[in-house]
């Protein structure tokens, strides 16, 4: 691999520090980057959110491909808007990966066409194959088991609120699901405490939940799993919550409503936290369900400085990638 080069453009004289690279080439689930690698790019995402003229050339002439199995507002636009912004291309495609041809010969005709592969699948598995058979970066935009790319913005976005996330409490009610798994593993690898409410049957995948104690160990953090929502708030910096039912889980809401309602994140439960406590919520929410109107309105929630940073943590990523080499 060349080494990156120096990025200037015509709107800024001073030249850009060579990029930081994810040493693994793609982001197919939160451990593909070191901590090193995410303090590295919070920090180009803070520049990129503060200069965005520094970098709107980066990728210019460069074609990216988004596949999407799912439906996404955020996801989709940020990544189309990011890859816009530093001056590239994309070209997104909708329905099942696979389906009509094997996921290796996909995987093998974007490579020759785009710069990279960014994927938001029902399985974690359509990733995997991806990346094992292209020769370019492959994003994992989304799978049933990691959700990195939110993850990476969550952390953004509470650096930027508390300036540091050292020692913090971030705590997650609901469904251990794909985004609790990936706040989970980047919350112990960056020194936060993180603590994970949900109700019996709902709780995180064994081998992930390991995978973060082991982290948060080396890092002096504590992981907690409880069944208890007040009690995961207790303390608590911020306060998380997402959809009760996932994408692929709708025909399961009725049954989780009646699971999850004790786990609703209203104005009570908020209460519990820290005084300083922030809410936060990946989007879309389901208002009177995992949360209430008055939580999502109040001054405490910064949902939409979650979604903003989606933009700038993805343009860190797609720099940290596929920056001129």
């Amino acid at each position: 691999m060349k080494e990156p080069k120096s990025l200037a453009t015509p709107a800024s004289k001073a030249p850009i520090p060579l990029l930081p690279r994810i040493a693994s080439g793609d982001l197919r689930r939160d451990e593909d980057m070191t901590a090193q690698e995410v303090r590295q790019l919070l920090q180009l995402a803070h520049d990129v959110k503060e200069h965005p003229e520094r970098y709107r050339l980066a990728l210019a002439g460069q074609s990216l491909a988004l596949l999407f199995e799912k439906p996404s507002l955020r996801t989709r636009l940020t990544f189309e808007l990011a890859i816009q912004q530093l001056g590239g291309g994309a070209i997104s495609t909708n329905g099942s990966i696979g389906e009509r041809e094997p996921v290796k010969d996909v995987a093998r005709n974007l490579e020759r066409w785009t710069g990279a592969i960014v994927a938001r699948t029902f399985l974690q598995a359509t990733v995997d194959e991806l990346a094992e058979w292209s020769s370019k970066p492959v994003i994992n935009a989304l799978t049933d088991l990691y959700h990195p790319c939110q993850a990476l913005a969550d952390v953004l976005t509470l650096q930027e609120h508390f300036g540091s996330l050292n020692g913090l409490k971030l705590a997650f009610v609901g469904d251990g699901n794909n985004v609790a798994h990936s706040l989970m593993l980047q919350s112990a690898r960056l020194g936060m405490n993180f603590a994970l409410a949900t109700p019996p049957g709902y709780e995180a995948k064994p081998e992930i939940l390991a995978e973060a104690e082991e982290l948060a160990q080396q890092q002096g953090v504590v992981i907690e799993t409880t069944h208890d929502p007040a009690e995961a708030v207790a303390k608590a910096d911020a306060v998380y919550t997402d959809v009760w039912a996932s994408m692929g889980h709708e025909h399961e809401a009725f049954q989780r409503n009646l699971d999850f309602e004790s786990y609703r994140v209203d104005e009570a439960l908020m209460g519990k936290a820290g005084s300083k406590a922030v809410f936060m919520h990946c989007l879309p929410a389901k208002r009177g369900l995992e949360t209430t109107d008055g939580v999502m309105e109040s001054p405490r929630s910064i949902v939409f400085d979650q979604a903003e940073n989606r933009l700038h943590a993805q343009k860190a990523l797609l720099l940290m990638l596929l920056g001129l080499r």
